[in-house]
């Protein structure tokens, strides 16, 4: 008499394995997709913490990241290359003039759907707001629901 296993009782634990994969794995993307949008919540918090005490010590307001980064003391360290701000699935970018009403900051995802399903946005007042869909200039930031 052989011992071992046979093909059915094989293919049998392949279909549960499977079954358990089909399960885990979707519970898996959507736990890294809210993580990433949690982080890019934070992060922007942080863009936004730190134009404000750049203002408090320049009277302006920066025009972008490279301003915040390249400051002595730089106020923020948030990426390696301020040109292309990504971080946790997540493309940063500050724009405006200097001046508080044309300030706002952006977080949109790398990949929609993917790496995150929400556009979020700040302006001068500090106050976070999302969206659903790329937000384009600081109207439309000011445009949407504050969070």
């Amino acid at each position: 008499m052989r011992k071992g296993f046979t093909l059915v009782e094989i293919m049998i634990v392949v279909a549960i394995i499977a079954l358990l994969a089909a399960i885990a794995i979707p519970n898996l993307l959507r736990a890294r997709l809210n993580a990433n949008e949690s982080a890019a919540i934070s992060n922007l918090q942080t863009l936004s913490t730190a134009a404000q005490s750049f203002w408090s010590a320049t009277g302006a307001l920066p025009t972008n990241i490279s301003a915040l980064q390249t400051a002595a003391p730089p106020y923020l360290t948030l990426c390696a290359d301020p040109a292309a701000c990504q971080k946790n699935g997540y493309t940063y970018v500050i724009a405006g003039d200097g001046t508080p009403g044309a300030f706002w900051a952006n977080a949109a995802p790398i990949t929609p759907g993917t790496t995150g399903n929400r556009y979020f946005c700040v302006t001068s007042d500090g106050v976070m707001k999302s969206g659903v869909a790329a937000i384009a200039d600081r109207a439309a930031c000011v445009a949407l629901t504050a969070l």
